[in-house]
């Protein structure tokens, strides 16, 4: 904060009770996208796909920052090479999680193409079965992926912790809120994908947002996905073990699983594009 309270040059005054200017409308839109995601009516109430474009909203928001000329003073002139690495880093990370999100929907789309095309081969009991065996064997390859990620994440956590013991300032700040916040939208989003009943026993968003120390955030017990994923590894296994059930019933659910997979392969694509996009400008900055 001391470094850009001697700073005359930065007008982007986010925290600071010192000056008597408001803030940049940039700051105001950014504040407001990130205050949204970290309500507790957003976490107890938003969809996974409605969280993810609320964090599209987020990082135009930063971005619009990055931009100004004066955000662009401060971060070259004030940041320490430690800093910039610990960006740079940062928005790898956000990357490598949405990369692994991405392939983890791409493999159970697969799965429920394979399941559709059974059951639509009428009479063919012995396809489904296989293609039934086939989709649950990935959602155990899936839910692999997606154990080794959170185990990452975790490492994330720790970082955010030792961050927010130390002083940075306002611009740093608020870009390490952004990768915060981002970091817990995605962990919610493969926890779903990975274990909805989890997801209902204990958050590991709030987490996050209390390493950041903003307002409480409630995605504990009160949230609850409609969750797809656990309907139709539910009515699988369930048909699988009745042999002779008939599969049709579980068209409905089926054509559920894909609409929420397609959502959600949409908000994770138009998410990384942002990412890439804000961590070219980061380079940009540091570079010149």
């Amino acid at each position: 904060m001391a470094a850009i309270e001697s700073n005359p040059k930065f007008s982007l005054h986010l925290r600071s009770n010192s000056f008597p200017t408001a803030p940049h409308p940039h700051v105001s839109e950014f504040e407001e996208h990130l205050n949204r995601l970290k309500s507790p009516e957003s976490a107890s109430s938003s969809s996974l796909s409605h969280k993810l474009s609320g964090l599209q909203d987020l990082q135009d928001s930063s971005d619009k920052l990055l931009q100004l000329s004066t955000t662009q003073q401060v971060v070259a002139q004030d940041c320490s090479q430690k800093c910039v690495d610990k960006l740079l880093d940062g928005s790898l990370r956000l990357l490598d999680i949405c990369g692994t999100a991405k392939d983890c929907l791409v493999q159970s789309k697969e799965s429920v193409y394979e399941i559709h095309s059974a059951i639509r081969r009428r009479g063919a009991e012995a396809a489904f079965t296989v293609g039934a065996g086939n989709y649950l064997a990935s959602r155990k390859n899936v839910k692999k992926a997606i154990r080794n990620a959170l185990g990452n994440i975790k490492g994330i956590r720790n970082g955010f912790t030792v961050s927010s013991e130390a002083k940075e300032n306002d611009i740093l700040s608020m870009l390490r809120e952004a990768e915060a916040v981002t970091v817990g939208t995605l962990e919610s989003l493969l926890s779903s994908i990975s274990d909805p009943k989890g997801q209902s026993k204990q958050s590991r968003w709030s987490a996050i947002s209390k390493l950041m120390k903003p307002k409480r955030v409630a995605c504990d017990s009160e949230e609850i996905v409609t969750n797809e994923f656990e309907k139709v590894d539910s009515a699988l296994k369930s048909l699988i073990s009745q042999k002779h059930a008939s599969p049709d019933n579980l068209q409905g659910d089926l054509e559920n699983l894909e609409m929420c997979i397609q959502d959600l392969e949409i908000g994770l694509e138009c998410l990384s594009r942002r990412l890439i996009r804000n961590r070219v400008s980061l380079l940009n900055i540091f570079n010149n």
